[in-house]
């Protein structure tokens, strides 16, 4: 029996939340997923916001289909573990999470999360629903060493407080999860009371007022992830070149920029 390709990947990247803290940029497309892997990362995650941006379009407009094709070409592209941001698995019962997840891990993932975050309602979902979706992801996940990751949406959309965020993430990993997510926390005090309510592999989003990476190590988070961030700094960088075009048709934004060489040395390498 020929041994799963992928598995390999998945043994390390679950070996990466054992201890201590790791960075997890995501990027958006398969050029910046060769330079961060030749960075030396020892894992990538996808973004949904920064995928749909690649596309020209706003977060959670991106079908499904399409988001399996990006997690293949990204998971073919580099030799580092992948996780998937995969929004709110694409479906709205039980069932559909399942099958999503199953087909996530078939594109060659390592992990992939689960939002509890409705876009149709613009609400959260009522707990017990929200955990029968996680212990359906986690079901499909673990068929295939695949690690979850649960998110607690509440911060995001100011939909909740802290007590709810811990209620629900000790739900999750009651239901199986094995990473707790809960993007929009910057004071580093609620970080540490959920690190140590949770009792669980934490997963923090990098936010400009948030605190630095040494900071969430001292107080046991265990990763940390970007989001569209990296993608957001780049267009900036691109817009701000593209002003100066317009306003003084100088060329100064060249500076900042990488070389052709540093560019090939990136991509050959992955």
């Amino acid at each position: 029996m020929t041994e799963d390709p992928w598995v390999d990947r998945r043994r390390r990247f679950r070996e990466l939340h054992r201890s201590g803290l790791f960075v997890m940029p995501n990027p958006w497309d398969v050029g910046s997923a060769r330079v961060l892997a030749s960075m030396g990362f020892e894992a990538l995650a996808t973004t949904s916001a920064g995928h749909a941006a690649s596309l020209g379009r706003s977060d959670q407009h991106v079908a499904r289909e399409e988001m399996l094709v990006h997690v293949a070409q990204l998971a073919e592209a580099v030799d580092v573990p992948l996780n998937v941001d995969a929004e709110r698995c694409f479906a709205q019962d039980p069932t559909g999470v399942a099958a999503t997840v199953e087909l996530i891990a078939q594109a060659g993932a390592a992990g992939c999360s689960i939002e509890d975050y409705d876009p149709l309602s613009g609400g959260i979902d009522p707990l017990d629903m929200a955990v029968d979706r996680v212990a359906a992801a986690v079901s499909s996940a673990h068929a295939h060493g695949v690690v979850l990751t649960a998110r607690a949406e509440n911060h995001l959309y100011g939909l909740g407080d802290l007590e709810d965020t811990i209620r629900r993430l000790r739900a999750y990993r009651d239901a199986g999860a094995d990473v707790l997510f809960a993007p929009g926390l910057v004071s580093i005090v609620e970080i540490q009371r959920l690190v140590e309510e949770v009792e669980a592999p934490v997963n923090v989003l990098a936010l400009r007022r948030g605190p630095a990476v040494a900071e969430l190590a001292a107080v046991g988070v265990r990763r940390v992830s970007t989001g569209a961030s990296l993608l957001r700094a780049a267009y900036g960088a691109l817009i701000a070149a593209a002003r100066e075009l317009q306003a003084s048709g100088t060329f100064t934004y060249m500076d900042a920029a990488v070389t052709s060489k540093e560019l090939e040395a990136a991509f050959a390498g992955i």
